[in-house]
C-alpha cells in the first residue's frame, strides 16, 4: 500500500486542527477589521508578539502573499491596511476561513489551494511582501521553499516569516527534561513519526540556522532584524526561554545578481 504524503497528512491534520479552535486557525472577528481600516492592527508570525510596523514598509497597493498563511489572522489585517493580498495554503478549513471572511467585510483576495514544498503558482517578481507565520515545521526542506520566496519577490522585495529554534522538538511533554536529539525527522526516524500519531501532531521537522538563515543568505537576501519569542504557555514559556524567532529578510535588488545564484545553488 501506498504511503500518504506527509503534506497531506498535514493539511488534514490542520483542518481538524480548525475544527477544535486551534490557535492558527482562529479568523479575526469584525471588530478587528474595522480597527484595522482606521490604522489600529498588527499581525503575529510568532505565538506572543506583534511584528514591528516598521518592518511593513509602504502597504497602499502593496502586493503581499500570505505563504501557508491561511486561516483569516494576517491577509484581511493587511488588505485593511491597503494590500492587495493573496494567501496560497493546502488546508482547505484555512481558506475557507478566508473565504468567509472576505465574503464578510467585502473586500476582494486571490485565494490559491497549494503545496508550499511545490512549485508556487506565480510569476517570477510578482509580489512585494511574502508573509509566513510559523509552518516549515511542517516541511523537510528549507532550501526549495526559499528559492521559490527568492524568485517570486519584487527586487528588493521582503520576506517576514516566523521559525522554530528546534527547542520544542528536544525537550518531554512537561518541558522539564531534554529527551530527543537534533533533527527531528519523523520520515527518517519511525519512532518520531509513532510519537507525532499518538499526539495527532500531523509531521512535523526541525530546521538549524544554518538550513534557514543561511539558506537566505546563500540565495543573496539581507537580514536585516530578528526577534525571539516563547510557546505563549508552558515551562520554557514560563522560564522565559525563547522556542521561536522572527525573521526580516530583502531580496537582493540586482536581478542577475539573484539569477545566478538560482542557477548555481
Amino acid at each position: 500500500m501506498q504511503t500518504e504524503r506527509y503534506q497531506n497528512v498535514n493539511a488534514h491534520t490542520v483542518d481538524r486542527w480548525v475544527l477544535e479552535g486551534w490557535q492558527w486557525g482562529r479568523p479575526i472577528d469584525h471588530k478587528t477589521f474595522l480597527r484595522a481600516k482606521d490604522g489600529a492592527w498588527a499581525i503575529r508570525l510568532t505565538p506572543t508578539k506583534d511584528v514591528p510596523r516598521s518592518w511593513l514598509g509602504e502597504l497602499d497597493g502593496a502586493q503581499v502573499l500570505g505563504l501557508a498563511s491561511g486561516g483569516a489572522q494576517q491577509m484581511p489585517v493587511l488588505t485593511a491596511a491597503g494590500a492587495r493580498c493573496t494567501v496560497l495554503d493546502y488546508s482547505q478549513a484555512q481558506l475557507r476561513s478566508e473565504r468567509a471572511v472576505a465574503a464578510r467585510e467585502g473586500y476582494d483576495i486571490r485565494i490559491v489551494h497549494a503545496d508550499m514544498t511545490q512549485p508556487l503558482p506565480f510569476a517570477d517578481a510578482s509580489f512585494d511582501l511574502v508573509v509566513n507565520p510559523v509552518s516549515l515545521i511542517y516541511a523537510r526542506e528549507v532550501r526549495p521553499i526559499w528559492r521559490e520566496v527568492a524568485r517570486i519577490l519584487k527586487p528588493g522585495g521582503t520576506l517576514l516569516t516566523g521559525l522554530d529554534n528546534g527547542l520544542n522538538y528536544v525537550v518531554s511533554d512537561d518541558e522539564e527534561r531534554i529527551v530527543r536529539g537534533l533533527p527531528f525527522d519523523p520520515l527518517a526516524n519511525p519512532s518520531l513519526a509513532e510519537e507525532l500519531r499518538e499526539q495527532d501532531g500531523g509531521v512535523q521537522f526541525s530546521h538549524g540556522l544554518e538550513e534557514c538563515l543561511g539558506g537566505l543568505l546563500r540565495l543573496g537576501f539581507a537580514i536585516t532584524d530578528l526577534y525571539e519569542d516563547t510557546n505563549g504557555e508552558g515551562r520554557l514559556h514560563e522560564l522565559g526561554i525563547p522556542s521561536f524567532y522572527a525573521v526580516r529578510a530583502t531580496r537582493a535588488r540586482h536581478p542577475a545578481s539573484l539569477t545566478a545564484r538560482l542557477t548555481s545553488d
